[in-house]
């Protein structure tokens, strides 16, 4: 980390100052389209549409409302459509993090104007998008770089979701689990800031939080109830599978339609107008019917509601391209799934179950199981329950892992044509240096030498010589003098027979690019990349003593080693050791 950070850190304060009055801003617009589209009244206060007299004519609000966010994404932007995460995603990884202006103005508008009409969303998904294009316009009016661009529009991002929900540590943590792509001081340092300044004018616009406050549970629940905390998970996971499968599942068939996608929404919006007007709770945002699976007072109604017309229009309409968010729908999905196994389950206090699923939901579909984890004791500032979340969580998300490739935001990334692997590990060339791959058998020239001496050395040394490119000069106590290349040292030999000898210290380059021994791998590709060289002399520091050549082929060395690390499979005890009948048949099935 370099001082340049602070300069950075500063300018991402501003940016989540601008992120806590953007989020408060687009839920007063929701709030607003949500009284006008369904009580006929002016007002911002963000109220639910399942409280409307409209009858049957509530189906046509949401196709409305989809057709004007269809024909904003097609006049306007393409950008707006989607959830926001994935396009803030491939913002960062394709675009240099770079966001259209028009983008941070219409994709609130058309998330406020979907929600409103009765999207099945999340108002974070948008205001995530929202705030990171924020931070990459303050960025691109910067000289800044491509890495610095990124801090700024993930801390816009990551701002504008502690705002939202009042959680600047899951709101950081997501960063880092889904939009940084790096642990790093630089990002992490700048990105934490601006949650933490977001969150903290939140209070005086929302009000403290928690968000959804629960009673306080049990200490201990007992190791029933750690089963059935691994039972959620899985249940967890299986629904996460589901949807994800749903999504995409209406996501192709609304491409075989031969129809613009202009129109998508508005089918979309039918789907989400038939589903409210046989489950009203299903419209919107839904954070009163989260609020009410969690005090346990839900009933079963209301829970299979949520299971099977939330998550069937949820799916239909986000599969339509339509704009908003998922993470609001996904906690109240998860809440009913718990709800539904807390009926067979032991009680632990109420709300606890759905909690677990809430929990367990979000880190099996999104694959941000810290995140899900903090979020949840965020939302309902009830410590006591980190641990039989964390076993939720990490069942599901192991889970979702093992049966699918791809979460529901990475798929999208995919189906744009796009690798993306969401495991962070140490890079390989971190951990070994130059001097543990240097190639000490290659033919190194004495700064004295004649050329009569180098094409004799050239013609009688190992058929190996002939493959190399570089040559290091060193004088008598082995220090670098420079390097010639294969090229140049012929022209010197051929030279010197016609013209009569030449020293070789005028053909050398006296100034090589080269690294030094106690250098990691990583350094080493930095200088071949940034000098356009494929190979490099290894010293030691301060003699400038030659300790040999480093290639390109070399640095395989250190993919070599971690697949070994992976792939190699040994008995590192004494074979004298009996084990039990148990662990010698794991031992014979982890040999397969």
């Amino acid at each position: 980390m370099t001082p340049r950070v602070l300069a950075i850190s500063a300018v991402a304060i501003v940016v989540g100052v601008v992120a806590a009055y953007v989020s408060y801003g687009l839920l007063k617009l929701i709030g607003f389209f949500t009284n006008l589209f369904f009580f006929g009244r002016v007002g911002t206060s963000l109220v639910s549409p399942a409280g409307h007299h409209l009858g049957p004519w509530v189906i046509a609000i949401p196709v409305a409302g989809g057709l004007v966010v269809g024909l904003m994404a097609r006049y306007g932007s393409d950008r707006i459509r989607g959830h926001g995460i994935p396009e803030a995603i491939e913002a960062i990884l394709m675009s240099g993090s770079r966001v259209e202006p028009k983008v941070a103005l219409l994709k609130p508008i058309s998330a406020a104007i979907s929600i409103g009409s009765g999207g099945p969303f999340g108002a974070e998904g948008p205001i995530i998008l929202t705030g990171g294009a924020f931070g990459s316009l303050v960025a691109q009016f910067l000289h800044l770089t491509s890495a610095e661009r990124k801090t700024l529009l993930v801390a816009g991002a990551a701002a504008g979701m502690a705002a939202t929900f009042a959680a600047p540590l899951a709101s950081t943590l997501l960063a880092v689990e889904l939009l940084l792509f790096e642990l790093k001081p630089r990002s992490v340092v700048p990105v934490a800031l601006a949650c933490i300044v977001s969150t903290t004018i939140r209070r005086h616009l929302m009000g403290l939080g928690p968000l959804f406050p629960v009673p306080v549970h049990p200490a201990f629940i007992g190791y029933d109830g750690l089963l059935g905390c691994a039972f959620v998970g899985i249940l967890a996971g299986v629904f996460s599978a589901l949807l994800t499968g749903a999504v995409y599942a209406a996501e192709d068939a609304f491409q075989r339609l031969p129809i613009h996608w202009m129109w998508w929404p508005a089918l979309g919006g039918l789907a989400i107008g038939v589903g409210g007007w046989i489950f009203p709770q299903a419209l919107g945002v839904g954070y009163d019917v989260i609020a009410t699976l969690l005090t346990g007072d839900a009933p079963l109604k209301i829970v299979l509601g949520v299971l099977i017309v939330k998550s069937l229009i949820w799916s239909i309409s986000l599969g339509s391209g339509t704009s908003g968010g998922v993470l609001a729908p996904l906690l109240m999905m998860g809440a009913a799934v718990g709800a539904l196994a807390g009926r067979v389950l032991p009680f632990e206090g109420a709300g606890f179950w759905p909690l677990v699923g809430m929990s367990a939901i979000l880190g099996g579909t999104m694959r941000v199981p810290l995140t899900s984890v903090v979020f949840a004791y965020e939302l309902t500032h009830d410590g006591n329950v980190l641990l039989p979340l964390m076993l939720a969580v990490i069942v599901a998300h192991a889970f979702t892992v093992l049966i699918m490739r791809r979460s529901i935001l990475t798929e999208k990334i995919s189906r744009r044509g796009y690798h993306l692997s969401r495991e962070y590990s140490i890079d390989p060339l971190e951990i070994i240096f130059a001097r543990e791959v240097a190639r000490s058998s290659v033919l190194a020239l004495p700064a004295d030498a004649t050329a009569e001496q180098v094409d004799a050395s050239m013609r009688s040394g190992p058929t190996g010589r002939n493959q190399q490119r570089l040559f290091p000069v060193l004088q008598a106590d082995r220090t670098l003098v420079g390097v010639i290349t294969r090229g140049d040292l012929r022209k010197w030999i051929e030279l010197s027979r016609t013209a009569g000898t030449r020293p070789l210290g005028e053909m050398i380059e006296r100034r090589p690019v080269l690294t030094f021994d106690d250098e990691p791998l990583r350094l080493v590709v930095a200088k071949m990349a940034g000098k356009g060289v494929t190979r490099l002399p290894v010293v030691e520091r301060g003699t400038r003593r030659f300790v040999g050549m480093i290639a390109l082929a070399d640095l395989l060395q250190a993919r070599v080693r971690l697949l070994e690390a992976e792939e190699r499979r040994e008995r590192v005890l004494g074979t004298q050791i009996r084990l039990p009948a148990a662990f010698a048949k794991l031992e014979r099935l982890m040999r397969r």
